[in-house]
C-alpha cells in the first residue's frame, strides 16, 4: 500500500471529483451510537433503510458495520423497506459512529495514462470535540486494504493534516468551497491549529486536486462541527453554487449567511468570471430538549439515481425541492424526512461518502 510523505509533490492527476459525477458507490456506517440520538434511536435505522433504498437504485452501497450482530440488524431492516441486496456489501469495521462523510474514506480519480482511483487519509479527531475517535480514525485505511487500491496519508509541513468530509465541497474542476470558522480556528475546536492558512490551502491543493480555494465565513447555528460548509453552501454545477438564506433578522443566521452571500458575490475566479449564487431557504428553527439543531436543505446528497434532500416537516420543504429541481434536471429529487435524524445533528450527506467510478471502471449499475 502506498502512503505520500511532506516531501512528496502533488498526486499527479488526481483529483477529488464532483458528487454529481458518476459513482460506483456510496459509503454509509450503519447507525449503533445510541448517544448521537439519545431518546430517539429507535427511529434511526427506518430512516438509513430508506436512504439506503434510494441509492442502491443505481450504484453499490458499501456498509460499515460492527462485528456481531450489527450486520444482521442492517439486513432486517433493509429487508422490510425493499433494499435490492444485490448491490449491498457490507465491511465489518467497527466505528464509534456513523458520520461517514467526515471519518469514511475521501475518493481521488486520476486520469491521464492510466484510469484509478486512490483514498487519502486525512486525520480525524472527532471535530475537535468528542473523545471516541480511534476506530474511526482507521476506516479510510481499512477501504484502502478491503478495496485493494492505492492509499495516501496527508500531511502538511510534517503534521498529520486534519481534515473532515462536511468541511470541503468541490466542483470536479479544480475548485474547492470551505469556511474560516471550520479550517482556520484555533481556539475552540481547532483542526490544525499550528498550521497558517497558506499552509491548509497547499494540503487543499496536494491532496484534493483544486487549484481555486473560496473562503466562506461561520456556518449555521447548532452545527456542532464549528462551520462545516455541507451545511451553507454546495456546488450544484461547475460555476452553480446554492447558499443557505435565513430571512428573519432576529435568526442567529441572518447576518452569518448574508457576509456569506457578500463574499460569494465578490469571488473572481480566474478565468475573471463570477458563480452563479442561488438562494436556497432555511428551514424554521428546530429544538429538542432546548437546543437549536442544524437543520439545513444544503444538507443533500447527490446520488446516481436521485438528489436526497433532508426535509422537516416545514412550508419550506417544498420551496427547496423545487429549487433544487431546475439544477439537477438529470435525475429526481427526492425528500428523505429528517426530523429524527437532525437530533443527531447530522442528515442525509453527513452520513454517505461516494466513492467515483473512474473513467474505465466498472458499470456503475453493477456491484
Amino acid at each position: 500500500m502506498r502512503s505520500l510523505n511532506s516531501t512528496a509533490g502533488p498526486l499527479g492527476h488526481f483529483r477529488m471529483p464532483a458528487e454529481w459525477e458518476p459513482h460506483e458507490s456510496t459509503w454509509m456506517g450503519w447507525p449503533h451510537n445510541t448517544s448521537d440520538w439519545p431518546g430517539k434511536f429507535s427511529a434511526i435505522p427506518w430512516v438509513y433503510g430508506e436512504i439506503a433504498r434510494k441509492i442502491v437504485m443505481s450504484e453499490r452501497l458499501c456498509v460499515l458495520v460492527n462485528p456481531g450482530r450489527h450486520e444482521s440488524r442492517a439486513r432486517e431492516v433493509m429487508r422490510r423497506v425493499g433494499v435490492d441486496f444485490s448491490r449491498v456489501r457490507f465491511f465489518p469495521f467497527p466505528t464509534n459512529r456513523g458520520w461517514t462523510r467526515d471519518s469514511g474514506p475521501i475518493f481521488v480519480c486520476q486520469s491521464g495514462p492510466r484510469d484509478e482511483t486512490a483514498i487519502v487519509r486525512f486525520r480525524f479527531n472527532a471535530w475537535a470535540k468528542y473523545a471516541d475517535w480511534n476506530l474511526d480514525e482507521r476506516i479510510p485505511e481499512l477501504a484502502a486494504r478491503a478495496l485493494g487500491c492505492p492509499f495516501y496519508t496527508a500531511e502538511a509541513d510534517g503534521l498529520p493534516f486534519v481534515l473532515e468530509g462536511g468541511s470541503i465541497d468541490v466542483n470536479g474542476k479544480g475548485i474547492l468551497l470551505t469556511t474560516e470558522e471550520c479550517l482556520l480556528d484555533r481556539e475552540v475546536q481547532p483542526r490544525n491549529p499550528e498550521l497558517t492558512q497558506t499552509q491548509i490551502e497547499e494540503a487543499l491543493r496536494k491532496y484534493l486536486g483544486v487549484d481555486e480555494i473560496i473562503w466562506l465565513g461561520k456556518g449555521i447555528a447548532g452545527d456542532d462541527t464549528h462551520g462545516h460548509v455541507d451545511d451553507v453552501c454546495r456546488f450544484t454545477g461547475p460555476r452553480t453554487v446554492v447558499l443557505c438564506q435565513e430571512d428573519a433578522p432576529d435568526d442567529a443566521n441572518y447576518r452569518p449567511l448574508q457576509e456569506n452571500r457578500e463574499r460569494l458575490e465578490g469571488v473572481r475566479l480566474r478565468d475573471s468570471s463570477r458563480l452563479d449564487v442561488v438562494p436556497l431557504p432555511m428551514p424554521s428553527p428546530l429544538y429538542f430538549s432546548g437546543q437549536r439543531l442544524p437543520a439545513s436543505y444544503a444538507n443533500f446528497y447527490i446520488a446516481n439515481a436521485a438528489v436526497l434532500v433532508p426535509t422537516f416537516n416545514d412550508p419550506k420543504d417544498r420551496v427547496a425541492l423545487g429549487i433544487l429541481a431546475e439544477l439537477f434536471r438529470d435525475r429526481p429529487v427526492i425528500g428523505i424526512h429528517a426530523v429524527d435524524l437532525i437530533w443527531g445533528l447530522g442528515t442525509l450527506h453527513c452520513l454517505t461518502q461516494q466513492q467515483p467510478r473512474p473513467r474505465q471502471g466498472a458499470d456503475p449499475e453493477k456491484p
